[in-house]
């Protein structure tokens, strides 16, 4: 079912034709299509773990410990923690996150899902977005998980409470141990579910939930595109798998997209 781009143009057609035929196109993102924009992945070669080593596996529970500690902490980053938040506050989307908006806009692209925290999508113009992991540039309530900027809340105290229901805010990046906010899980759930095409950009989708994603559009019979500088897991799933970054393979997809919209007959 899946194969190895053998002719690479050829391949951009094919899936082309394939978001043209689908009756509902979803978009899976993760790291790879950040790294485009200069942001370090955190685990592999050059990662922030494997750099600084991984963070503990029970941030949340330190969280809800002692909120307050976790507050000065992530006030005063250190090490794997001040490195992404230097680097995401001078990252811009880039030709992948733009190619996206485009298929949004042009109706082909219903929702897009992503892994990362980067806000770039967002900045990008993405609109019918959900951050399964969170946003960085976000707060978020552990009792209500009612959401707001980041720069909105004071911390004269801290923790910070919420506005509308006085639970405590954390940042709405979503920490070890922490659940997935469920508001988030469920509308993912429902993309999925009426997702007969999906498309997996920059992710080699092997962190749950979001890895379960494609797996259950494929156990329906629907159609996966890969679009990723190596192969993952995902690929021998794959209807279609086009090889390279995505800040290069994106936009020429859009361009292939259009040239199909422009060769039909008016109605």
């Amino acid at each position: 079912m899946s194969h190895a781009v053998t002719n690479p143009q050829a391949d951009l057609r094919r899936a082309a034709e394939l978001l043209a035929a689908a009756d509902y196109v979803v978009a899976l993102t993760g790291a790879g299509i950040s790294v485009e924009s200069g942001i370090p992945p955190f685990r592999g070669p050059g990662g922030l773990w494997t750099k600084y080593g991984e963070p503990p596996m029970d941030g949340y529970r330190r969280f809800l410990q002692d909120p307050k500690k976790a507050w000065e902490e992530r006030l005063a980053p250190s090490g794997a923690s001040k490195e992404i938040r230097d680097t995401i506050a001078v990252a811009q989307p880039n030709p992948g996150h733009v190619a996206l908006v485009h298929l949004e806009e042009m109706g082909v692209l219903r929702a897009l899902i992503t892994q990362n925290v980067d806000n770039l999508h967002r900045r990008a113009g993405s609109r019918r977005l959900l951050e399964i992991h969170g946003n960085y540039t976000l707060v978020r309530c552990i009792r209500c998980t009612a959401r707001f900027p980041a720069d909105t809340i004071s911390l004269d105290t801290l923790p910070p409470h919420c506005p509308q229901c006085g639970g405590i805010l954390k940042s709405d990046t979503v920490a070890f141990g922490e659940p997935i906010p469920a508001d988030v899980l469920e509308a993912c759930f429902q993309e999925v579910e009426r997702c007969d095409c999906m498309l997996v950009a920059g992710t080699s989708a092997t962190v749950y939930p979001a890895a379960w994603f494609p797996l259950a559009v494929r156990e329906r019979g629907g159609v996966l595109i890969e679009v990723n500088l190596y192969e993952s897991e995902l690929t021998p799933l794959c209807t279609l798998s086009l090889r390279g970054p995505t800040g290069e393979l994106l936009p020429r997809l859009v361009q292939e997209v259009h040239a199909l919209r422009a060769q039909r007959p008016a109605s």
